[in-house]
């Protein structure tokens, strides 16, 4: 059995191989690196020179065949199959599944006394040329009747017997591996990929026949849709090759997003097979149409991703994008080549691997080049095909050394069934196996490309995926050394007291909309009213309960009217006092000291209803201001009127006759002042009865747009309304004393109070006009209470005022500073009073004929 890859292919067995290629491996004996160039460019010249008659191939006898499938070129341009050598897809690859075979014949107690042989053959990276290439492994199950063919002397042909291929690494591509799969499939060869990770081939009802060492993208779409959540990314685009690589990946990371939810696809873009010039400055400006979608989901080949790369350096957009690449990116240096400050920080996905030490000098560390990434999966699909036939033989030929007619041929349904059931730890010393649809689990490595802040910039292991996801966030670093991960969502997250109002159909995307007025943020989602006895936190993420305030004492609103209200009732007590102290001294008696008493207890009570007012309210205060806020006011204008009415009376019946009329004395004055004040205090009693005084909060008076300035004010159940009610029978008595003070006016001053009644009714009347619209006006005024209140107060207090003025201030002075004035007149009988009023009549009567032009001209009777 040869020993290294010299001997193999200098053996008899593989003289077979076309002449350029044994010219060429016998030139060269200096590394196996040289050597196997070599070998790589007979392969291609012979390809070139005899294309279309034989596939190229590396044959190694055995006893059992294994077919093999690598991208030893790359795609070749159009109209040439294959194009240049594939340095690390190709020859590392290659050499692996070689080195895997002579490790497996070498080694006594894996298929002992049973060589494995291999037909090897070139993808070149093309799915059509793939699947003429694979047709040589079907060959000898293919039945062909030669019974009309002979040769020239008439006998029988002798035909050799093409080799039967039990099984087939590969391939690499996954496109390659779905043409090649559907053609095993029907002769029943098994199928080991090393690197295909297509989500279709884990479909066992169309490729049955199919399996892999590598995870599908299933797997790896699930990795990176965790990697984009730990990140906290929610709005991405994607970018895929054309080709079942690129679109299964992408098609497998857009619905795990959708079945897990809070991921969003901005853009989702394919590159052609075969881009047109300019097609890829195309995809980076499709991308900046969603420029908020930083991160970039790339399922794509090497070609495109340097392009892609190349692309979004063009466009100044260095650090704009944040790629997460998938496999096919991986941990390569030659995408990123030349376009490293562009895919610093992009985060790769890679099937967990190890590099293999080879005793032999095919796979060596002392190349020149970085062993490839899928060199332990080339190992351990081959060793996966072995332990398979392994099993097989000793289940089938338990006595037999060497390949038993069990055995012989191998059948395809019984191998795959071997192949499902083993469990080894293959190159990497991770376990090897696989499930029903012949997918190996997911081992993920995740790599991040770094720059800064490291001496070797290059890419670092940032966690790791088995099912599920640990990442070292701490480890990872972006453009420019920022740790900060950078952001890539629709919509920034809102403030706190904005609702999201989310954009139809794009489930990520929402604007945020404040909670204004007294809402509050109830959920993320909605907004609601605040409580009525409540208002929003400042942030608006919750309600607080409104401040409550009452008219505070030391309030320039309470401050006037009490120093009014002082002055009042240090006066109207002055007066009383006078009136006491000089009771039975003329001026008092002639002003009527029964009534005159009544009124100044009114006036005084008008004062200190300004103090109930703006006292704190309670049930006792309302019960109060209830009784007592139209109560002075009655008592005062009731007197008022009883004397007006009295005057009115006497001097109207003084001109019909000289009987004087009923209810004149000062008893009966003062009864008719207790009925008329009795219908007040009578209404104040229903209205208590009706509705008992009470307190309240009143939420809705102060309550501006801006919430910071709503108030909850403490008051008196007393509404606008009601209080004009309980002043509303003292106005009938004010007016009604007005309407007898205008009918008087024409009396003697020498005889009544009829004109100072007068004048005080007058300026009552004009101080009320003035309250109503005052009152009235500052009902949506945000100070409403202190205004009304205040309002209301003063303008008692000047009425108040104008009664004590203009009836008692004259006479308290004339009692004190001129007291020889208060003296006993002579006493007129109301035979006088009767002249006086018809003198009074007469007068009157010539007065408005002068006015009205029909004055007469009289005898001078002074002489």
């Amino acid at each position: 059995m040869p020993e290294s890859l010299l001997d193999i292919i200098m053996s008899p067995e593989a003289l077979s191989c076309p002449l350029s290629l044994r010219l060429g491996v016998s030139l060269i004996y200096r590394s196996w690196l040289q050597l196997f160039w070599v070998l790589l460019v007979g392969i291609s010249s012979v390809s070139e020179a005899q294309q279309g008659v034989q596939p190229q191939s590396i044959k190694i006898e055995g006893d059992i065949t294994l077919g093999g499938l690598f991208p030893v070129h790359s795609r070749g341009p159009a109209g040439v199959p294959c194009g240049e050598i594939k340095r690390e897809k190709g020859i590392h690859r290659l050499e692996a599944m070689l080195y895997a075979l002579d490790q497996i014949n070498s080694d006594p107690d894996l298929l002992p006394n049973i060589t494995l042989g291999a037909r090897i053959l070139d993808t070149c990276s093309r799915d059509t040329y793939a699947l003429e290439q694979s047709l040589t492994f079907v060959q000898a199950l293919i039945q062909k009747d030669n019974s009309d063919v002979r040769c020239s002397n008439g006998e029988p042909p002798i035909i050799p017997k093409p080799e039967r291929v039990v099984g087939v690494i590969g391939a690499s591509g996954s496109s390659v591996s779905i043409m090649v799969a559907n053609v095993l499939r029907l002769f029943a060869i098994p199928q080991i990929s090393y690197a295909s990770t297509a989500p279709e081939l884990s479909d066992n009802s169309r490729y049955e026949f199919f399996s892999r060492v590598v995870p599908p993208d299933s797997y790896q779409a699930q990795a990176m849709v965790d990697i984009v959540k730990a990140m906290g990314w929610n709005y991405v685009s994607t970018l895929a090759s054309e080709g079942n690589y690129g679109e299964s990946g992408v098609d497998a990371f857009l619905q795990i997003s959708r079945e897990a939810g809070g991921l969003c696809i901005a853009q989702s873009i394919r590159i052609p097979r075969e881009p047109r010039p300019g097609e890829f400055e195309k995809v980076i400006k499709r991308l900046m149409e969603t420029s908020n979608a930083r991160g970039v989901i790339i399922f794509a080949n090497e070609d495109d991703i340097k392009r892609v790369l190349q692309a979004a350096k063009k466009a100044n957009l260095t650090g704009h994008f944040l790629f997460v690449g998938s496999d096919s990116w991986g941990a390569k240096s030659s995408p990123i080549e030349n376009q490293e400050e562009v895919a610093e920080g992009a985060v790769t996905i890679l099937p967990k691997r190890a590099s293999i030490d080879g005793r032999s000098e095919r796979i060596s560390r002392d190349s020149q080049y970085e062993q490839e990434g899928k060199v332990q999966f080339v190992i351990d699909a081959v060793y996966a095909m072995a332990h398979a036939l392994h099993n097989m033989h000793l289940d089938l030929c338990p006595s037999s050394t060497g390949v038993c007619e069990k055995m012989d041929p191998v059948e395809g349904r019984m191998l795959l069934h071997y192949i499902h059931s083993v469990n080894f730890n293959g190159s990497a010393g991770t376990g090897v196996m696989f499930n029903e649809n012949g997918d190996a689990p997911g081992r993920y490595d995740i790599f991040q490309y770094q720059m800064s802040n490291i001496s070797n910039p290059g890419y670092k292991v940032i966690g790791q995926w088995t099912n599920h996801l640990r990442l070292n966030v701490e480890e990872m670093q972006w453009s420019g050394g920022e740790r900060k991960i950078p952001e890539s969502v629709c919509s920034f997250p809102c403030e706190p007291g904005e609702r999201k109002k989310m954009v139809k159909g794009v489930p990520c995307c929402w604007h945020c909309e404040l909670c204004d007025g007294y809402q509050y943020q109830l959920d993320e989602f909605t907004c609601d009213m605040c409580p009525f006895d409540m208002r929003p936190l400042k942030n608006r993420t919750g309600c607080r309960p409104t401040p409550i305030i009452k008219l505070e004492w030391s309030s320039p609103w309470a401050i006037i009217p009490v120093f009014l209200a002082i002055l009042g009732i240090f006066a109207t007590t002055g007066v009383i006092g006078t009136f006491i102290r000089f009771n039975d001294t003329p001026i008092v008696r002639a002003s009527g000291r029964e009534l005159s008493y009544v009124l100044l207890t009114g006036i005084f009570l008008i004062y200190l209803i300004t103090f109930l007012m703006i006292a704190e309210p309670s049930v006792a205060v309302c019960a109060f201001r209830r009784l007592l806020l139209g109560l002075g006011m009655c008592i005062s204008y009731s007197a008022m009127l009883t004397k007006t009415n009295r005057i009115y009376r006497i001097f109207e019946q003084g001109k019909k006759s000289v009987t004087p009329p009923k209810f004149i004395s000062p008893t009966s004055q003062l009864i008719i002042t207790f009925i008329l004040i009795s219908v007040q205090v009578l209404g104040v009693f229903v209205w208590f009865g009706v509705v008992p005084p009470h307190t309240n909060i009143d939420y809705e008076e102060l309550k501006p747009p801006n919430p910071e300035f709503a108030r909850g004010i403490l008051k008196c159940d007393m509404s606008d309304l009601s209080l004009i009610y309980c002043l509303s029978y003292s106005i009938l008595l004010m007016v009604t004393c007005t309407v007898y003070a205008i009918k008087s006016r024409g009396v003697p001053e020498t005889f009544n109070e009829a004109k100072p009644i007068g004048f005080t009714m007058y300026t009552t009347c004009i101080i009320w006009l003035a309250f109503v619209p005052i009152f009235f006006g500052t009902s949506q005024s945000t100070e409403k209470m202190f205004i009304q209140t205040t309002t209301l107060t003063v303008s008692m207090s000047l009425s108040a005022t104008v009664s004590l003025g203009m009836l008692y201030i004259p006479k308290v002075y004339v009692i004190i500073f001129h007291p020889e004035q208060n003296v006993q007149k002579r006493k007129r009988s109301f035979k006088a009073v009767v002249t006086a009023a018809t003198v009074s009549t007469r007068l009157s009567q010539k007065s408005n004929d002068k006015q009205n032009g029909e004055s007469k001209m009289e005898p001078d009777r002074s002489q």
